[in-house]
């Protein structure tokens, strides 16, 4: 997760890096095994390689949560939509919600600076290839759908599901509760993706998501377990062209028609 590098490396704006700047990948005080190139830049002809390689820790590590000088949420940057883009970014999220590093994270303690010897080779580490499961993630594929605004007389349908609009758009009242549709578990909470404005996407298995954008107001952080009809945002007009309630249903990261789920 961007911001447990950022904490490991003590930078202060996580979006400001600078070109040839070495980054740490691992957390300050785990052994890091060396790579086989910097064994041989160690060695000398006639000396032993297990020299000892020095490896000092980040004496500190940056907060994390917003505060008065720094804010770190929402999201800084706002990328153009794309289907791939949407995908990465709703997986990354619960990648960080599961590992316990949202962003209600507070910091790491500093550690101790540790001495380590260099390794002929280091074992890779393995990335898990699915997000771990949760208390919100059922087995079965079963979602028993509710309408996130009632069409009436809180709101009425003005765009319908196609392949451009990808959802069903529901305009209504400047603070309007918006719900969840099912419960499940919000994997993303942020304004990161152009066009949609602030958004909430919540995972309800592994199967099945549901998006709520243009919200004004988000009322829910990522990693946060909901329930259904749980109310977790305010109706909006963020990054839209009126108030209103942009709602997709998406099956294994795929836009479905909501219509065909949702209750008459």
């Amino acid at each position: 997760d961007y911001r447990e590098l950022a904490a490991w490396n003590n930078i202060v704006n996580p979006n400001v890096i600078k070109l040839g700047e070495v980054l740490r990948l691992a957390p300050p005080g785990i052994a890091v095994a060396a790579s086989p190139s910097a064994v041989a830049e160690q060695a000398q002809p006639g000396a032993p390689v297990a020299t000892p390689l020095i490896i000092t820790p980040v004496p500190s590590a940056m907060p994390l949560a917003n505060t008065e000088k720094l804010k770190t949420e929402p999201k800084a940057v706002t990328v153009p939509y794309t289907d791939q883009a949407y995908t990465k970014m709703t997986a990354e999220a619960a990648a960080a919600s599961a590992s316990g590093s949202g962003a209600v994270t507070t910091g790491i303690a500093p550690v101790v600076p540790v001495t380590v010897n260099p390794v002929p080779a280091a074992t890779p580490a393995t990335i898990p290839a699915t997000v771990p499961a949760t208390a919100s993630t059922p087995a079965s594929d079963d979602v028993d759908w509710a309408w996130p605004i009632q069409p009436a007389p809180k709101g009425k349908i003005i765009a319908m599901f196609t392949d451009a609009n990808k959802g069903v758009d529901i305009a209504g009242t400047k603070g309007t509760p918006v719900l969840a549709s099912s419960p499940g578990k919000v994997v993303y909470s942020g304004a990161g993706l152009r066009g949609y404005g602030r958004l909430v996407i919540i995972k309800h298995n592994a199967t099945w998501l549901s998006a709520y954008a243009h919200n004004e107001k988000i009322l829910v952080a990522e990693g946060e377990e909901v329930k259904k009809g749980q109310k977790i945002a305010e109706m909006g007009s963020s990054d839209a062209d009126q108030v209103k309630l942009h709602f997709e249903i998406r099956k294994q990261g795929k836009p479905v028609d909501p219509m065909k789920f949702l209750p008459n």
